[in-house]
């Protein structure tokens, strides 16, 4: 497995600390994101990984200041880029943020577009009112973003309302609109969900060389851990709101220390593996996110104790660079064939 260089930088650019998202819900607190931190250098693409309802998009949300309030609500912790804290900004300040420094690749290219605007119009909004651009200036710096997402007849597709294209054309133009104002840093959640194979690789590789061109950095936020393989430098594997390990891709792959990353890497089907051969699984449901004693993935974990069930286990470091939140971190093992 080839992965990118981890890189030493002089400066973190993007700082989570201790962030908390709640959602109220029949006089309970759901807790979507809990005391998640975690840190994104320049140039550094990390991806955030977990089956689904683990918390990577309210995370996500939640960085850009567009979790619906009501019911949810940041509770605490900070979003510090560079420095400044983004969760006391007001939303007028805010809006200068998203889009200029922090643009966001929505999960679903087929409803994030406005199907009453055209492609050209959804895009020289943003290069208007960020960029100070003209109409006329806009339009041609439009253009110029379709031909870098390799959009097909660019001078033509600007006209046309989104339904006329198709998936992947959808999606080069929600990485157009995100990348319109050079920000610091792209959040893409799921960017190939219902995407053919094929379009998928393009995807992804469009971003992985607007990341080396521009010099964004990006959190990629996914359930599929090959796409991480190939494209991250840093995983970090959420569960029922909580940051459960974190680590270099090559130490997540090679050595995770978590049951819960090992049973997503044992039910990644391999070549090697004899077909026949019955997939593995990991047993049980993802629990409701309302806050109880212990670990959240005790009840599904086979290496559970009666201290797994009862505390909470803190996020420790099991070598250099390497953090996990397991009392039995050190009777995890993957074997590779």
């Amino acid at each position: 497995m080839t992965t990118k260089p981890v890189k030493e930088k002089k400066s973190k650019l993007l700082e989570v600390r201790n962030l908390r998202t709640v959602f109220r819900k029949d006089d309970e607190d759901i807790i979507a994101v809990n005391n998640l931190s975690f840190d994104l250098n320049p140039g550094e693409i990390v991806g955030l990984v977990g089956e689904s309802g683990c918390g990577k998009s309210v995370t996500a949300l939640s960085l850009m200041g567009l979790v619906p309030d009501p019911p949810g609500k940041i509770m605490g912790g900070e979003v510090l880029l560079e420095g400044k804290n983004l969760i006391n900004l007001s939303e007028n300040n805010m809006q200068k943020v998203r889009g200029k420094e922090i643009s966001m690749i929505f999960q679903e290219p087929m409803t994030s577009l406005n199907p009453v605007l055209t492609i050209g119009e959804q895009i020289t909004e943003i290069l208007e009112l960020h960029g100070g651009l003209s109409s006329k200036e806009a339009i041609k710096e439009a253009i110029s973003l379709l031909k870098l997402v390799g959009l097909p007849d660019p001078e033509l597709r600007i006209n046309e309302h989104p339904h006329k294209l198709s998936g992947g054309q959808r999606q080069r133009v929600m990485i157009a609109i995100a990348l319109s104002c050079n920000p610091k840093i792209l959040i893409a959640d799921e960017p190939t969900t219902a995407l053919d194979v094929t379009i998928q690789t393009q995807i992804l590789e469009l971003i992985q060389k607007l990341t080396k061109d521009i010099g964004t950095s990006v959190i990629l936020i996914t359930h599929n851990l090959g796409i991480l393989a190939r494209y991250a430098s840093k995983i970090h594997v959420m569960y029922a709101g909580n940051l459960i390990e974190s680590g270099s891709t090559d130490e997540i792959f090679y050595n995770p220390k978590h049951p819960y990353t090992l049973g997503l890497l044992n039910s990644v089907p391999r070549l090697d593996f004899d077909p026949k051969m019955e997939l593995s699984t990991i047993l049980g449901e993802v629990p409701d996110l309302t806050l109880k004693p212990g670990c959240s993935f005790a009840p599904r974990c086979q290496l559970a104790t009666k201290k797994c069930i009862s505390i909470v286990p803190p996020l420790t470091e099991s070598k250099k660079g390497h953090m996990v939140a397991c009392w039995e971190s050190s009777k995890v093992t993957r074997k590779l064939r």
